[in-house]
């Protein structure tokens, strides 16, 4: 008889050669043979929503690719051993769940069974994803572009995958993923989940309403600068907190399935300045301090609810003894950051990273609020790419469970919104993934052939941000990047890998339509450069020895812009609401009045009140260059900060005039207002001069637009006059000083701006 010891040595040796005869025989799973299945999807007989949507997602995919339809059947049916069984059901509660988190899951193959499996809301439906993307080559890239592979065997190797999200709360605020389908595909929230939401960001002035009691009693609003302001409420007035309660109550009442309220501050700096205000606040260090004060009141008397509120802009820091309340939810946002370099790396005074390690210490109940679009100019390169995965990775670092990734929204055709939607989902629910991968595959899959060079472009545009010293800021332009990613060198450099990917794909109309709208925002780049540019061939207008024209270029990229965006809704160039149309017909009425100045052109002016240097514009000349700024205040417009304007321009020899014209812009919501008076003198000496005409302002500054900066507009003085014998002309454009006392920028310095003196 052999010996107890040499026994277990050869069953075991039998069992390892038992295991490895068994993988050879089924090496994993065949679903589909030529067209047809031994398989049934099981879910449980009272499935959930999802899970139910989760099996007839599967079955729709799988039939897409093979023609095969895979029954569903629910646990009552009788057993196979050929099932793919989703969610938890009478056939799967052996698989261990213990370790799944949040709305992840578990994947897992047994004999010929296929398990997809979460024990949370949507965790089966993210396997069902997650399996069609990674075990059958599925892939969407936007909301209406998808890949699904064509074949009539299924096979599948044997799987043991546990997946859980990095961050439990992920919404990315672009486009696509207003789309259901493309959301729940990415495991991000839809409009399903949201409905957790009952109120949703700056809401103060939907819970007080400053046309409801401000005239009565505006003792409930902010004291600035000596006065009570509709801006924000006073949060130490105990009616405030009042009103605050009472509208919650009945909100709350109407909506009692929401979870989540928020209590938080509108959008502007005009927090209180009162005493007792001020008071917590110096306590605190921090404008946070009277916020989270009331916020944690408010929290007590709704145990049973989340109270979020903003740790933004003014109130990003945190309070230094305040702490908030266990279902106080805190949305701490990045709108400062810089985006050329992480997050982490900032090791400035003030920096974000500072905050963000205080507000951890005192809660883990934060909702991180990031900004990944640049506002101002939306279709305009913005190359922030190496800061997404590892902003991201900070936040998960820092066990944040809420994210929100701020895009362009419901706007369409911003730049690279599908590419940066994608990664972004991806990123949120596992930050660590190869981000080089992620990209090379969207590129590929949605651009065709012409993706390596648009991730050519890519790569150049970074690559010169991070060799320069410059501060990628979601308001910046791509004026103030002409010296360093979009110099004029570059600018040819990209137009040239663009030549080569639409090339790439001439005879592919589908993918050819999609680079061209990638290479949209370099044109439009190309249109905000020429306004600075003024003349040659990357300007405005050509000089030839005869004549000056509008540059051909220009009118060219117009027609392009027009023709790229005239059949899509919802595309806006800024955060303003700036549409296409709007913008080429601003264009167009700027070229229009382009190098009209018949007498004053070129001459000569001396400023007796300078300019502020923020808004130089084109120097002394700006004034009579032909040049003209249309209703963007950043380009082509001389800034008077708070003092008038007064010039005089040298006609060189004494000519007939009859009229002097000027044009202003007033966007109040920038401080920036029309003139008081606009007043003509005439020399023939230039020092002794006798007024000839006045204009005053006949267009009120209304509240209304103060409100938004989207009250652009430009309005032209003029100066008519019997036709007099001159060389000097002196012209003031008086200043009203500060702004309007009910004004947020009050008591500070009005501004005034204007671009060119017309004489005739």
């Amino acid at each position: 008889m052999m010996n107890s010891r040499l026994s277990n040595i050869i069953i075991a040796v039998l069992l390892i050669l038992t295991n490895i005869v068994m993988q050879a025989v089924t090496p994993g799973l065949q679903l589909v043979t030529n067209g047809t299945t031994k398989y049934n999807i099981v879910t449980a007989e009272k499935a959930s929503v999802w899970d139910s949507l989760a099996a007839q997602e599967l079955q729709k995919y799988i039939f897409e690719i093979s023609k095969c339809n895979i029954p569903i059947v629910n646990d009552n049916y009788p057993v196979k051993d050929f099932e793919i069984v989703l969610g938890i059901n009478g056939r799967s509660r052996h698989i261990n769940l213990d370790a799944i988190q949040d709305d992840g899951f578990r994947i897992q193959t047994d004999n010929y069974k296929l398990y997809l499996i979460g024990n949370n809301h949507k965790g089966t439906l993210n396997a069902v994803y997650t399996f069609l993307e990674k075990y059958l080559g599925c892939s969407k890239y936007s909301s209406n572009v998808e890949v699904i592979p064509t074949q009539s065997t299924i096979n599948i190797p044997n799987i043991d995958l546990l997946d859980n999200p990095a961050f439990a709360y992920r919404d990315v605020h672009y486009y696509d993923t207003f789309d259901n389908d493309y959301s729940r595909w990415h495991k991000l929230v839809t409009a399903e989940d949201k409905q957790i939401w009952g109120m949703f960001v700056h809401t103060f002035h939907e819970l007080m309403p400053p046309e409801k009691y401000f005239e009565e009693h505006p003792e409930y609003f902010a004291f600035r600068n000596g006065i009570r302001v509709p801006e924000q409420p006073c949060l130490s007035n105990p009616k405030v907190y009042d009103i605050i309660i009472s509208e919650l109550e009945r909100r709350m009442k109407e909506n009692p399935e929401a979870q989540i309220w928020s209590v938080s501050q509108n959008d502007n700096y005009s927090f209180c300045r009162c005493e007792n205000c001020n008071r917590i606040d110096s306590h605190e260090e921090s404008p946070s301090g009277s916020v989270l004060n009331i916020v944690n009141r408010i929290a007590r008397e709704f145990p049973d609810k989340t109270i979020s509120t903003l740790a933004y802009q003014y109130s990003r820091k945190a309070p230094k003894y305040l702490k908030p309340e266990k279902n106080v939810n805190i949305m701490l946002c990045t709108i400062e950051c810089y985006r050329t370099n992480p997050i982490a790396t900032d090791t400035s005074n003030g920096n974000f990273l500072k905050d963000l390690n205080e507000w951890s210490g005192l809660t883990d109940n934060i909702f991180l609020w990031d900004y990944v679009v640049q506002f101002t100019n939306m279709i305009s390169p913005f190359p922030n790419f190496q800061v997404l995965q590892p902003n991201i990775q900070l936040f998960a670092d820092k066990n944040i469970r809420m994210m929100f990734q701020q895009g362009s929204g419901f706007r369409q055709h911003t730049e690279f919104a599908e590419l940066r939607t994608y990664l972004i989902a991806k990123l949120l629910w596992n930050p660590h993934l190869n981000v080089d991968s992620l990209m090379n595959d969207f590129l590929k899959g949605y651009y065709g052939d012409a993706g390596v060079y648009l991730r050519s472009y890519i790569d150049s545009q970074q690559s010169a941000l991070l060799n320069s010293n410059f501060q990628l800021s979601i308001y910046g332009d791509p004026v103030e990047a002409m010296n360093n990613y979009l110099s004029p060198e570059l600018m040819d450099k990209y137009n040239s890998i663009f030549d080569e990917a639409e090339t790439s794909v001439a005879t592919q109309p589908v993918f050819l339509d999609r680079v061209k709208l990638a290479r949209l925002p370099l044109k439009y780049a190309m249109l905000e450069q020429a306004k600075v540019t003024g003349e040659g061939k990357r300007g405005l207008v050509l000089h030839t020895d005869d004549s000056t024209r509008i540059n051909p270029l220009i009118q060219s990229l117009l027609e392009d812009l027009a023709d790229a965006t005239q059949n899509a809704a919802n595309i806006y160039l800024n955060e303003k609401g700036l549409t296409p149309e709007e913008y080429i017909g601003r264009y167009k009425r700027m070229l229009s009045k382009t190098m009209i100045n018949p007498i004053g052109l070129n001459k000569s002016v001396e400023f007796i009140t300078a300019p502020n240097w923020k808004y130089p514009a084109n120097g002394e000349k700006t004034l009579t260059d032909g040049r003209r700024g249309d209703e963007d205040h950043h380009y082509n417009w001389l800034g008077f900060e708070g003092n008038s304007m007064e010039v005089i321009i040298d006609l060189d020899s004494i000519t007939s005039v009859s009229k002097v014209s000027a044009d202003f812009l007033q966007i109040s919501f920038s401080w920036i207002f029309l003139p008081e008076k606009f007043i003509v003198s005439s020399s023939v000496d230039g020092v002794n001069f006798k007024q000839i005409s006045v204009v005053k302002k006949d267009i009120p500054v209304t509240k209304e637009e103060t409100t938004s900066p989207a009250y652009a507009f430009i309005t032209n003085f003029e100066c008519n006059f019997k036709t007099i014998k001159t060389r000097y002309i002196k012209v003031e454009a008086t200043n009203m000083g500060t702004c309007p006392r009910w004004h947020p920028g009050y008591p500070f310095k009005a501004w005034i701006f204007t671009d060119e003196i017309v004489v005739k």
